[in-house]
């Protein structure tokens, strides 16, 4: 299984929120590039970027693409990626893959509209058993709704996060895991809630692609090369 370390950033710093809660933030550092490229450094293939003020407003910034693709490293990008153009042009700005949320929600088709599905990832972003959009902000729609539009559009890889747990390092949902994993028959990359290495361990036996850890890697709850270890 992939481990993903995450670098979150809001107003041009590494942060981590809450529960998807824009009120609570923990900032980490100045220099998200200098971050993600300490995971690459310590083994991460990829890193998962999200700019969180795109995500909010659906207008991202298409600096960070520029200076992460510059800097060398390899990155997964999300946050107010919501069409087709958008994300031909993040993928253009040097990024391996990207992450779509909203329009994976509501406008599945967009992302069959992008190129090589293999590079495209449908974010589901699941609050009281509904997948949101807008920054976690919308009504949302059920999950087997959502499960249903992405696969009719041809889409492979589910980002699958349970807000709930998101930045708390409780435990992943691993009931929320199986069930979208048994509905969609697609790869799946778990986030939200992991703590410990156990959890990459139960995430790992789930059959989950990979995994994006946060927090607990900020908070240094294991290094990066312990999570690599225990997801072999």
């Amino acid at each position: 299984m992939q481990v993903i370390p995450a670098v979150d950033i809001l107003e041009g710093r590494v942060v981590r929120l809450l529960r998807g809660r824009y009120d609570r933030v923990t900032r980490y550092s100045d220099d998200p590039v200098e971050v993600a490229g300490q995971w690459v450094s310590q083994g991460a293939d990829l890193v998962h970027v999200v700019d969180l003020s795109g995500a909010r407003s659906g207008n991202p910034d298409r600096r960070i693409w520029e200076v992460m693709a510059a800097a060398g490293i390899p990155f997964q990008v999300g946050g107010g990626i919501r069409d087709a153009s958008m994300a031909r042009a993040a993928l253009s700005a040097g990024a391996r893959r990207v992450v779509m949320g909203t329009a994976a929600v509501w406008n599945p088709e967009a992302l069959g509209e992008v190129g090589p599905i293999e590079r495209v990832v449908a974010a589901l972003d699941i609050r009281a058993g509904r997948a949101r959009g807008a920054g976690w902000m919308d009504e949302g729609r059920s999950v087997s709704q959502a499960v249903a539009g992405l696969r009719q559009a041809g889409v492979g890889r589910l980002l699958v996060t349970g807000i709930e747990r998101d930045g708390a390092m409780t435990g992943p949902d691993l009931e929320l895991l199986g069930r979208v994993q048994a509905l969609s028959e697609m790869a799946v990359i778990a986030s939200g809630g992991v703590g410990d290495l156990a959890d990459l361990e139960a995430v790992a036996t789930l059959g989950c692609e990979a995994v994006i850890v946060g927090r607990a890697l900020y908070e240094r709850r294991f290094t990066l090369a312990e999570a690599l270890s225990a997801s072999t």
